[in-house]
C-alpha cells in the first residue's frame, strides 16, 4: 500500500489529573450503582481537573511530555494545533495560551473543534501541511475538560465524561513506508443536537436564565449516538481495509475513541481481533473526547504494544456529528 501523506510520529505525550472520581462517587448521591455504570458503559473510574487549572495546563503538559519524547524543544515546533471542545476562553484560542506555557514564542497555533473526532482531525490538518511543505514539525493536542461542561445532576450525562490531554509531534518521514496510509473525515450536520451544549455561543448568550435553566451542559441523545456510532465505525474500518488492501491481521493496534465499552467491543468483534490488538482505556478515563485517542496512543508507544513501523488504525465519532478513520504506519 502507497503512502498517502508521508509523516512519522516523533513523539507522544499525556497527562491526567490527579483527583479521581469513582462511580461509587456518583451513587453517593444520583439514583445509580457502579454494576448500572459499569455494565452500560464500561467506566469505573474517571478524572477531573483540578480547581484553577483549566484545558491549556493539561494541554501544556502533555504537550511537553511529547517534545520530551521527540527530543525537540518547544520553538523547534513550526506549528501548534489544539483539539478541543472545552477551551480555556472563546477569544482567545487555547492554542495561544499553550503556545505561551511551552515557551513557543512565534510558534503559529490555532484551536480546531471537532468534539471526539477532533485529534484525528488535527493529525489530518498537521499531516497534509507537512505533506504541503508549508512547516516542518507539528504539534497536535487533544485536551478535554468535560468535567467543566457535565451536568452532574444528570444521571445519564454524569459519569460519561473525564478530564485528560494527550499530544504527538509529526514531523516529514524519512522512510518511504512510513505515514497515512488512508484517511477518511466526514460530517452529518442534520445531527447537531444528538450531542450538544445550547448556551453559550452567538445563537444564545449566556444569561441568567441560561444559566438557571442548565442550559450550559452537554445535552445527549445516548441512544441514538450509541446506534449511530457502531453503524459508522464499523463502516469506517470497512472502507479503511478496503482502500488499503490491509487485512485486520495485518494491523497491529486499533484505537477506537473511548466512548462506550460495548461500542468498542463491536468493533473488536467486526474485526474478529483479540483483546489485546484493541487499545482500551475507557474503564479508568472515561470519555475524554478529543483526549482519548491521543492518550491511548501515548499509552500503547510507552507499553510497547507498538512501535515504529507498526500499522495502526483509529476511527472516532462526536458531536456535529463527526466523524473519522485514520491508517497509520507510524
Amino acid at each position: 500500500m502507497p503512502v498517502l501523506l508521508p509523516v512519522a510520529l516523533r513523539g507522544t505525550g499525556r497527562y491526567i489529573p490527579t483527583e479521581l472520581l469513582t462511580n461509587e462517587f456518583f451513587a453517593s448521591y444520583l439514583d445509580t450503582s457502579d454494576e448500572w455504570i459499569t455494565t452500560r458503559t464500561g467506566i469505573k473510574t474517571r478524572h477531573r481537573v483540578a480547581e484553577g487549572e483549566a484545558t491549556a495546563a493539561l494541554a501544556a503538559r502533555a504537550a511537553q511530555a511529547a517534545l520530551d519524547d521527540a527530543g525537540i524543544r518547544a520553538t523547534d515546533l513550526d506549528v501548534i494545533i489544539v483539539c478541543t471542545a472545552t477551551p480555556d476562553t472563546l477569544v482567545p484560542s487555547t492554542g495561544s495560551y499553550v503556545q505561551q506555557i511551552i515557551g513557543a514564542g512565534g510558534v503559529p497555533a490555532f484551536d480546531l473543534s471537532a468534539a471526539c473526532s477532533g485529534f484525528l482531525y488535527g493529525v489530518v490538518v498537521a499531516a497534509n501541511m507537512i505533506g504541503a511543505g508549508s512547516v516542518g514539525t507539528a504539534l497536535v493536542i487533544g485536551a478535554e475538560t468535560l468535567t467543566r461542561i457535565t451536568d452532574f445532576q444528570d444521571r445519564n450525562t454524569a459519569v460519561l465524561f473525564g478530564d485528560a490531554a494527550g499530544a504527538a509531534v509529526l514531523s516529514r518521514s524519512q522512510d518511504p513506508r512510513r505515514g497515512l496510509l488512508f484517511t477518511r473525515l466526514g460530517t452529518d450536520g442534520n445531527r447537531t443536537k444528538d450531542i450538544w451544549m445550547p448556551a453559550g455561543g452567538s445563537s444564545l448568550v449566556a444569561s441568567a436564565n441560561t444559566v438557571a435553566e442548565r442550559l450550559h451542559y452537554l445535552r445527549m441523545n445516548g441512544r441514538e449516538v450509541y446506534k449511530f456510532a457502531v453503524h459508522k465505525m464499523r463502516e469506517l474500518i470497512d472502507e479503511a481495509l478496503e482502500a488499503t488492501g490491509l487485512k485486520p491481521e495485518d494491523i497491529r493496534l486499533v484505537i477506537p475513541h473511548q466512548s462506550n465499552l460495548r461500542i468498542i467491543e463491536s468493533v473488536r468483534e467486526k474485526m474478529g481481533l483479540p483483546r489485546e490488538k484493541i487499545a482500551v482505556n475507557i474503564d479508568r478515563y472515561g470519555n475524554t473526547s478529543a483526549a482519548s485517542i491521543a492518550v491511548a496512543l501515548d499509552e500503547a508507544r510507552r507499553g510497547g504494544q507498538v512501535k515504529d513501523g507498526d500499522v495502526i488504525l483509529a476511527v472516532a465519532l462526536g458531536a456535529g456529528l463527526t466523524w473519522a478513520a485514520t491508517v497509520w504506519r507510524i
